[in-house]
């Protein structure tokens, strides 16, 4: 079997700081024969209560909003997952002031699209609002170096129906509008193919 040369794992251990740098050495002992070492460097051990990030989430325990103290652990874009969409988005909105804003549209849609849907399976729907309004702005700032010499007034007109970004039928992608739907815990439901120790 061939694994890839960069693969990322996560050990979730109930139990001590020792317990789970026990756990690590074993697993490195584990993957030696398969020619898999643990990186010194990207290893770490963490409490959930301080959380990690993982393939762009930030998974973290917190208190649940409306209760008294209960804790739950949320799944949410990582700050380092935001900021690389917010580099993109920049990059696009930079340059070819010459094209139509529907070219743009497209181009800015599908980096949404995809980002929004690879996210959706988290506490996401705040950081979709904040995305979509750091593209709206981003969209303007375009606009406006754009048609440099055209007013507010005309550029609202012309590209800005209901205050959002469209050029005929294209129109910019709210990531709010992407549909959050959170894996819902089946641990207890899901067979154990171990048999309990009594």
């Amino acid at each position: 079997m061939r694994f890839p040369r960069a693969t990322r794992l996560v050990i979730l251990v109930s139990g001590t700081r020792a317990q789970a740098e026990a756990l690590r050495d074993e697993a490195a002992r584990v993957l030696a024969p398969m020619g898999l070492r643990l990186s010194a460097e990207k290893t770490r051990i963490a409490h959930i209560d301080e959380g990690f990030d993982f393939l762009g989430f930030r998974i973290a325990r917190q208190r649940k909003r409306g209760t008294q103290g209960q804790r739950v652990i949320y799944t949410y874009p990582a700050k380092k997952a935001v900021a690389a969409l917010k580099a993109q988005v920049r990059s696009m909105t930079r340059t070819a002031h010459d094209q139509p804003l529907a070219v743009l549209l497209h181009r800015l849609n599908r980096v949404l699209r995809g980002w929004a849907t690879y996210f959706r399976h988290g506490v996401s729907k705040a950081t979709f609002d904040y995305v979509g309004q750091f593209t709206w702005s981003r969209v303007l700032r375009w606009l406006h170096r754009k048609h440099q010499h055209a007013g507010w007034t005309w550029l609202r007109r012309r590209y800005l129906p209901r205050w959002w970004p469209t050029d005929g039928e294209v129109i910019l992608l709210r990531p709010s509008t992407i549909t959050v739907s959170r894996y819902r815990y089946r641990g207890r439901s899901i067979p154990s193919p171990w048999t309990a120790v009594g």
